[in-house]
Protein backbone atom coordinates (compact mmCIF):
# COMPACT_ATOMS: atom_id res chain seq x y z
CA UNK A 1 0.00 0.00 0.00
CA UNK A 2 1.30 3.50 -0.72
CA UNK A 3 2.72 5.37 2.25
CA UNK A 4 -0.05 7.94 1.96
CA UNK A 5 -3.41 6.94 0.50
CA UNK A 6 -4.57 10.57 0.35
CA UNK A 7 -2.67 11.08 -2.91
CA UNK A 8 -3.76 7.79 -4.47
CA UNK A 9 -6.99 7.28 -6.38
CA UNK A 10 -9.08 4.52 -4.78
CA UNK A 11 -9.40 1.32 -6.72
CA UNK A 12 -12.94 0.87 -5.41
CA UNK A 13 -15.01 3.43 -3.55
CA UNK A 14 -18.49 2.88 -2.17
CA UNK A 15 -20.34 5.98 -0.96
CA UNK A 16 -23.55 6.26 1.07
CA UNK A 17 -24.65 2.69 0.36
CA UNK A 18 -28.09 1.87 1.74
CA UNK A 19 -29.97 -1.42 1.82
CA UNK A 20 -33.14 -2.35 3.68
CA UNK A 21 -35.04 -5.61 3.99
CA UNK A 22 -38.57 -4.59 4.85
CA UNK A 23 -38.33 -2.43 7.96
CA UNK A 24 -34.80 -3.61 8.75
CA UNK A 25 -32.00 -1.30 7.63
CA UNK A 26 -29.01 -3.58 7.03
CA UNK A 27 -26.77 -0.83 5.64
CA UNK A 28 -27.44 2.81 6.52
CA UNK A 29 -25.31 4.97 4.29
CA UNK A 30 -22.09 2.97 4.48
CA UNK A 31 -18.84 4.09 2.89
CA UNK A 32 -15.94 1.79 2.03
CA UNK A 33 -12.65 2.28 0.19
CA UNK A 34 -10.10 -0.07 -1.34
CA UNK A 35 -6.75 1.21 -2.62
CA UNK A 36 -4.53 -0.52 -5.19
CA UNK A 37 -2.21 -3.20 -3.87
CA UNK A 38 -3.42 -3.28 -0.26
CA UNK A 39 -5.00 -5.60 2.25
CA UNK A 40 -7.87 -3.77 3.91
CA UNK A 41 -9.93 -5.46 6.61
CA UNK A 42 -13.63 -4.81 7.07
CA UNK A 43 -14.70 -5.42 10.65
CA UNK A 44 -17.76 -4.92 12.80
CA UNK A 45 -19.87 -6.71 15.36
CA UNK A 46 -22.63 -9.10 14.32
CA UNK A 47 -25.37 -7.10 12.62
CA UNK A 48 -23.04 -4.26 11.65
CA UNK A 49 -23.82 -4.74 7.96
CA UNK A 50 -20.56 -6.36 6.80
CA UNK A 51 -22.14 -9.30 4.99
CA UNK A 52 -24.70 -7.11 3.22
CA UNK A 53 -22.07 -4.59 2.13
CA UNK A 54 -19.79 -7.34 0.80
CA UNK A 55 -22.69 -8.90 -1.11
CA UNK A 56 -23.42 -5.50 -2.65
CA UNK A 57 -19.78 -4.95 -3.63
CA UNK A 58 -19.52 -8.46 -5.10
CA UNK A 59 -22.69 -8.09 -7.14
CA UNK A 60 -25.00 -10.55 -5.39
CA UNK A 61 -27.22 -7.87 -3.80
CA UNK A 62 -28.44 -4.62 -5.36
CA UNK A 63 -28.29 -1.56 -3.08
CA UNK A 64 -31.33 0.65 -2.61
CA UNK A 65 -29.16 3.74 -3.13
CA UNK A 66 -25.57 4.97 -3.10
CA UNK A 67 -22.72 4.84 -5.59
CA UNK A 68 -19.90 2.42 -6.38
CA UNK A 69 -16.87 3.62 -8.32
CA UNK A 70 -13.91 1.76 -9.74
CA UNK A 71 -10.97 3.80 -10.94
CA UNK A 72 -13.02 6.95 -10.47
CA UNK A 73 -15.87 5.80 -12.73
CA UNK A 74 -19.31 4.95 -11.40
CA UNK A 75 -20.38 1.38 -12.04
CA UNK A 76 -23.47 -0.71 -11.38
CA UNK A 77 -23.43 -4.47 -10.88
CA UNK A 78 -26.38 -6.47 -12.19
CA UNK A 79 -25.08 -9.71 -10.68
CA UNK A 80 -21.94 -11.59 -9.63
CA UNK A 81 -20.86 -12.02 -13.24
CA UNK A 82 -20.87 -8.25 -13.68
CA UNK A 83 -18.60 -7.87 -10.63
CA UNK A 84 -16.27 -10.54 -12.03
CA UNK A 85 -16.17 -8.68 -15.33
CA UNK A 86 -14.79 -5.74 -13.34
CA UNK A 87 -12.06 -7.94 -11.85
CA UNK A 88 -13.71 -8.73 -8.50
CA UNK A 89 -13.75 -12.24 -7.05
CA UNK A 90 -15.11 -13.45 -3.72
CA UNK A 91 -14.12 -16.35 -1.47
CA UNK A 92 -17.15 -17.06 0.69
CA UNK A 93 -17.00 -18.86 4.01
CA UNK A 94 -18.52 -22.02 2.50
CA UNK A 95 -15.80 -21.87 -0.24
CA UNK A 96 -18.25 -23.00 -2.99
CA UNK A 97 -15.98 -25.85 -4.06
CA UNK A 98 -17.18 -29.00 -5.81
CA UNK A 99 -16.02 -31.74 -3.40
CA UNK A 100 -15.99 -34.57 -5.95
CA UNK A 101 -13.77 -32.66 -8.41
CA UNK A 102 -10.00 -32.25 -8.23
CA UNK A 103 -8.41 -28.84 -7.50
CA UNK A 104 -7.69 -28.07 -11.16
CA UNK A 105 -11.31 -28.70 -12.10
CA UNK A 106 -12.40 -26.46 -9.24
CA UNK A 107 -10.14 -23.64 -10.43
CA UNK A 108 -11.91 -23.79 -13.81
CA UNK A 109 -15.40 -24.45 -12.44
CA UNK A 110 -17.79 -22.51 -14.66
CA UNK A 111 -14.89 -21.41 -16.86
CA UNK A 112 -13.93 -24.74 -18.41
CA UNK A 113 -11.67 -24.75 -21.46
CA UNK A 114 -12.71 -26.96 -24.36
CA UNK A 115 -10.35 -28.67 -26.77
CA UNK A 116 -9.79 -27.07 -30.13
CA UNK A 117 -11.58 -28.19 -33.26
CA UNK A 118 -14.25 -30.84 -33.53
CA UNK A 119 -13.56 -32.42 -30.15
CA UNK A 120 -14.24 -29.10 -28.45
CA UNK A 121 -17.47 -28.69 -30.36
CA UNK A 122 -18.45 -32.14 -29.13
CA UNK A 123 -17.90 -31.04 -25.54
CA UNK A 124 -14.46 -32.50 -24.79
CA UNK A 125 -12.50 -30.50 -22.21
CA UNK A 126 -8.82 -29.62 -22.53
CA UNK A 127 -7.94 -31.21 -19.18
CA UNK A 128 -4.18 -31.03 -19.74
CA UNK A 129 -4.27 -27.26 -20.33
CA UNK A 130 -6.43 -26.71 -17.26
CA UNK A 131 -4.18 -28.94 -15.12
CA UNK A 132 -0.99 -27.24 -16.31
CA UNK A 133 -2.41 -23.77 -15.68
CA UNK A 134 -3.76 -24.78 -12.27
CA UNK A 135 -0.39 -26.19 -11.23
CA UNK A 136 1.32 -22.98 -12.37
CA UNK A 137 -1.15 -20.82 -10.45
CA UNK A 138 -0.68 -22.83 -7.27
CA UNK A 139 3.10 -22.82 -7.62
CA UNK A 140 3.11 -19.03 -8.00
CA UNK A 141 1.07 -18.70 -4.81
CA UNK A 142 3.07 -21.32 -2.93
CA UNK A 143 0.12 -23.70 -2.56
CA UNK A 144 1.40 -27.24 -1.99
CA UNK A 145 -0.85 -30.25 -2.42
CA UNK A 146 0.34 -33.85 -2.14
CA UNK A 147 -1.98 -35.01 -4.91
CA UNK A 148 -3.47 -32.43 -7.25
CA UNK A 149 -5.59 -35.15 -8.87
CA UNK A 150 -7.34 -36.09 -5.61
CA UNK A 151 -10.90 -34.85 -5.06
CA UNK A 152 -11.21 -31.71 -2.96
CA UNK A 153 -13.21 -33.71 -0.40
CA UNK A 154 -9.99 -35.51 0.56
CA UNK A 155 -8.10 -32.27 1.33
CA UNK A 156 -7.65 -30.69 4.76
CA UNK A 157 -9.55 -27.55 5.70
CA UNK A 158 -6.51 -25.38 5.06
CA UNK A 159 -5.88 -26.97 1.68
CA UNK A 160 -9.50 -26.45 0.66
CA UNK A 161 -9.23 -22.80 1.65
CA UNK A 162 -6.01 -22.52 -0.37
CA UNK A 163 -7.73 -23.97 -3.45
CA UNK A 164 -10.59 -21.47 -3.09
CA UNK A 165 -8.15 -18.56 -2.74
CA UNK A 166 -6.05 -19.80 -5.67
CA UNK A 167 -9.19 -19.97 -7.83
CA UNK A 168 -10.11 -16.41 -6.93
CA UNK A 169 -6.56 -15.17 -7.54
CA UNK A 170 -6.46 -16.91 -10.90
CA UNK A 171 -9.41 -14.89 -12.19
CA UNK A 172 -9.34 -11.68 -10.15
CA UNK A 173 -7.78 -8.72 -11.90
CA UNK A 174 -8.40 -6.15 -9.18
CA UNK A 175 -9.87 -7.28 -5.85
CA UNK A 176 -10.59 -10.43 -3.85
CA UNK A 177 -13.09 -10.38 -1.00
CA UNK A 178 -12.32 -13.06 1.60
CA UNK A 179 -15.01 -13.86 4.17
CA UNK A 180 -13.56 -15.36 7.39
CA UNK A 181 -10.82 -17.28 5.52
CA UNK A 182 -9.28 -18.78 8.68
CA UNK A 183 -12.48 -19.73 10.51
CA UNK A 184 -12.34 -23.27 11.94
CA UNK A 185 -8.71 -23.79 10.89
CA UNK A 186 -5.90 -24.98 13.15
CA UNK A 187 -2.90 -22.85 14.04
CA UNK A 188 -0.62 -24.19 11.31
CA UNK A 189 -3.31 -24.08 8.63
CA UNK A 190 -4.29 -20.56 9.67
CA UNK A 191 -0.73 -19.32 9.27
CA UNK A 192 -0.49 -20.92 5.84
CA UNK A 193 -3.66 -19.15 4.71
CA UNK A 194 -2.44 -15.81 6.08
CA UNK A 195 0.83 -16.24 4.18
CA UNK A 196 -1.20 -17.05 1.06
CA UNK A 197 -3.17 -13.82 1.49
CA UNK A 198 0.11 -11.88 1.62
CA UNK A 199 1.27 -13.60 -1.57
CA UNK A 200 -1.98 -12.63 -3.30
CA UNK A 201 -1.26 -9.01 -2.37
CA UNK A 202 2.32 -9.40 -3.64
CA UNK A 203 0.87 -10.55 -6.97
CA UNK A 204 -0.75 -7.11 -7.30
CA UNK A 205 -4.31 -7.97 -6.25
CA UNK A 206 -6.02 -5.97 -3.51
CA UNK A 207 -7.57 -8.06 -0.74
CA UNK A 208 -10.60 -7.23 1.39
CA UNK A 209 -10.49 -9.36 4.53
CA UNK A 210 -13.62 -9.89 6.62
CA UNK A 211 -12.73 -11.39 9.99
CA UNK A 212 -13.47 -11.33 13.70
CA UNK A 213 -9.88 -12.21 14.62
CA UNK A 214 -8.36 -8.89 15.62
CA UNK A 215 -4.72 -10.06 16.05
CA UNK A 216 -4.78 -11.67 12.60
CA UNK A 217 -6.25 -8.51 11.09
CA UNK A 218 -3.45 -6.38 12.50
CA UNK A 219 -0.86 -8.97 11.41
CA UNK A 220 -1.67 -8.91 7.70
CA UNK A 221 -3.66 -5.73 6.98
CA UNK A 222 -2.48 -2.37 5.71
CA UNK A 223 -5.70 -0.65 6.79
CA UNK A 224 -8.85 -1.44 8.75
CA UNK A 225 -12.32 -0.01 8.20
CA UNK A 226 -14.97 -0.42 10.89
CA UNK A 227 -18.73 -0.74 10.39
CA UNK A 228 -21.21 -0.15 13.18
CA UNK A 229 -24.98 -0.17 12.77
CA UNK A 230 -24.65 -0.10 8.99
CA UNK A 231 -22.22 2.82 8.73
CA UNK A 232 -18.46 3.24 8.56
CA UNK A 233 -17.46 4.74 11.89
CA UNK A 234 -13.66 4.47 11.88
CA UNK A 235 -10.60 3.87 9.71
CA UNK A 236 -7.16 2.86 10.90
CA UNK A 237 -3.70 2.34 9.54
CA UNK A 238 -3.08 -1.16 10.89
CA UNK A 239 0.51 -0.36 11.90
CA UNK A 240 -0.76 2.39 14.23
CA UNK A 241 -3.70 0.50 15.73
CA UNK A 242 -4.18 -1.88 18.64
CA UNK A 243 -6.77 -4.55 19.30
CA UNK A 244 -8.29 -2.22 21.91
CA UNK A 245 -8.61 0.51 19.27
CA UNK A 246 -10.53 -1.82 16.97
CA UNK A 247 -12.80 -3.14 19.72
CA UNK A 248 -13.57 0.37 20.95
CA UNK A 249 -14.51 1.49 17.43
CA UNK A 250 -16.72 -1.57 16.93
CA UNK A 251 -18.56 -1.08 20.20
CA UNK A 252 -18.72 2.69 20.63
CA UNK A 253 -18.37 4.04 17.10
CA UNK A 254 -15.20 6.11 17.40
CA UNK A 255 -15.21 8.35 14.34
CA UNK A 256 -12.59 8.48 11.56
CA UNK A 257 -9.23 7.63 13.11
CA UNK A 258 -5.93 7.64 11.18
CA UNK A 259 -7.43 8.28 7.76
Amino acid sequence: MPASTSAVQPLLQATNIKKSYGHVQAVRGADFTVYPGEIVSLIGDNGAGKSTLVKILSGTVTPDSGTIEMGGKEIKFDGPTSARDHGIETVYQDLALAPDLDPASNLYLGREVFRKGLLGKLGFLDRKLMLDNAQLQMAQLGVKLKDISAPVADLSGGQKQSVAVARAAMWAQEIIFMDEPTAALGVVQTQQVLELILRVKAAGISVVLISHNMPQILEVSDRVEVLRLGQRVARFNAADATVDDLVTAMTSGTMEVNN
